[in-house]
C-alpha cells in the first residue's frame, strides 16, 4: 500500500514551493535541509537500501533512532539505489524539478555515481548544488572521510576545550556538525537569492573544517611579531563559569561592570565590586586565586536554582540543568519550541520545533522523520503523473 505524502499545514514559510533533494547522511547535510524544512521548502530525503547510517545508532527507543528522528523531521522518505540505472534515472527526473540538491559524498564519489555538479547543471541549470564534505573540495586531504569530533580534535576545540594542563576533550553534541548544518541552510538560501537576479544556479561547498574555522574566528588571530605559541584563550579567568553551590552547579556570567557589581551585592561582598584592584575582567582574572574561594564560600548559602532565582535579570546565570528539563521548561513552553510528533514506528513523541521565527510567513507546521523509504511509491507517482501529462 503506497503511504500518502503527509500534507503540509498551517501557513507558508519563506521557502514556500521549494523542492530540496537531500541525498546527506549523519547530521550536517541532513539537519541544514532539515532547517531549509522548517522554512517550507519540501524536502525528500533520498536514502540507500542501508538507509542514513544514523539510523543505526544507539537508542533507548525500540526500533528507531532519536538521532535520526532529531536530524530529519519533516521530510519525505524515498529510498533509491543510484548504482541501479532505473533508480539513477529516477532521481535524474526529481533532479528536473528540483531547487536545491545536498549531498555528503566525498569530492570523488559524486562523479562516480553520475551526479556530480556539472552532469546534474546540464539537465537543470537552476540547480543549487550543495556538497557537505569533511575537509573541502581540494587539498591534501580532500578525500578524506570527516567527522565532528575528528575536526574538534584537529582544529585545536579539544585542546582549548581541556582545562589547563590536562589532556583534550571533546565537547559532545556534534557541535561542529550542527554549525555546518547551519552553513549548509545559509549558503543554501543566498544562492537562491542570487538565482532570482541571475537565473542560473551554483555550486556551494559546506566543509566541517570550515565550520570548525569559523566557530573558533576570535582564535584565529595572528598579529605580525607575535610568536605562535601564545594563549588564545577567551574564558575570563574563571570568574565567569561553572561553580559549586549548596546543592547543583551554577552558570554566573559577570564580564561586564555592571554585572561584576551586581554579582558581589547578590553574594554579600560589596566590597570586592568596588575595588579598584578587580574593577576589570583582566584584572579578575590576574586575581581568580583571590576572587574564587570567596564566591565559592558565599554560594554555599544556597542552592543552584535559589541563586538563579535571586540573581533574577541581575546577573546572568543558570543552574546546570539536563536537557529533558527543557521539556516542560516555561521559556521554551513560551516559545513554542517543543511539539507533538506522530510516527509510525516510534509512536507519539515530543520534540524541538521552530528554530527561526518569521513574523509574516512562520512556516507550516513540523511533521516526523520518514522510515526508510516510506514515501518512495507517492513521490515517484508524482513525477510519472507529470512526465504523463507533458
Amino acid at each position: 500500500m503506497t503511504t500518502p505524502l503527509p500534507p503540509r499545514s498551517g501557513p507558508p514559510g519563506p521557502l514556500n514551493g521549494l523542492r530540496v533533494l537531500d541525498l546527506s547522511a549523519y547530521i550536517a547535510g541532513p539537519y541544514g535541509c532539515s532547517l531549509l524544512a522548517d522554512q517550507g521548502a519540501e524536502v525528500i530525503k533520498i536514502e540507500p537500501p542501508a538507509g542514513d547510517n544514523l539510523r543505526k545508532y544507539p537508542s533507548t527507543l525500540e526500533n528507531e533512532s532519536r538521532a535520526f528522528l532529531g536530524v530529519n523531521r519533516s521530510k519525505l522518505g524515498v529510498m533509491l539505489d543510484l548504482k541501479q540505472a532505473d533508480d539513477l534515472r529516477a532521481l535524474l527526473d526529481l533532479v528536473r524539478e528540483a531547487d536545491v540538491l545536498v549531498h555528503n559524498f566525498r569530492p570523488s564519489v559524486a562523479p562516480r555515481l553520475g551526479i556530480s555538479y556539472e552532469q546534474l547543471q546540464a539537465i537543470n541549470p537552476r540547480l543549487i548544488y550543495c556538497a557537505v564534505s569533511g575537509y573541502g573540495e581540494s587539498g591534501p586531504l580532500q578525500e578524506k572521510a570527516g567527522y565532528d569530533q575528528v575536526l574538534q580534535t584537529m582544529t585545536g576545540m579539544a585542546v582549548e576545550q581541556g582545562k589547563h594542563g590536562g589532556p583534550p576533550e571533546i565537547l559532545y553534541g556534534s557541535v561542529v556538525d550542527y554549525y555546518a548544518a547551519a552553513l549548509v541552510a545559509a549558503g543554501v538560501s543566498s544562492a537562491l537569492y542570487e538565482r532570482e537576479k541571475s537565473g542560473v544556479g551554483q555550486y556551494v561547498g559546506v566543509s566541517l573544517l570550515r565550520a570548525a574555522l569559523t566557530m573558533q574566528s576570535a582564535r584565529l588571530v595572528w598579529a605580525e611579531g607575535e610568536p605562535k605559541d601564545i594563549s588564545r584563550d577567551m574564558r575570563s579567568g574563571g570568574i565567569t563559569g561553572i561553580h559549586p553551590t549548596r546543592e547543583g552547579h551554577l552558570y554566573i556570567s559577570a564580564n561586564t561592570p555592571h554585572f561584576w557589581k551586581a554579582l558581589c551585592e547578590k553574594i554579600g561582598l560589596t566590597d570586592l565590586g568596588t575595588n579598584a584592584r578587580y574593577d576589570s575582567v583582566k584584572k579578575r582574572a590576574q586575581h581568580a586565586s583571590e576572587i574564587i574561594p570567596k564566591l565559592h564560600h558565599a554560594l554555599k548559602c544556597h542552592t543552584a536554582l535559589e541563586w538563579e532565582a535571586l540573581f533574577g535579570e541581575d546577573v546572568p546565570c543558570s543552574a546546570a540543568r539536563n536537557v529533558a528539563d527543557m521539556f516542560d521548561h516555561p521559556q521554551v513552553a513560551a516559545e513554542g519550541l517543543i511539539t507533538e510528533f506522530d510516527h509510525p514506528v516510534a509512536g507519539r513523541y515530543r520534540g524541538f520545533t521552530g528554530p527561526i521565527k518569521f513574523g509574516r510567513t512562520p512556516g507550516p507546521a513540523p511533521f516526523t522523520a520518514p522510515t526508510l523509504g516510506q514515501h518512495t511509491a507517492a513521490v515517484l507517482a508524482q513525477r510519472k503523473t507529470r512526465a504523463d501529462t507533458e
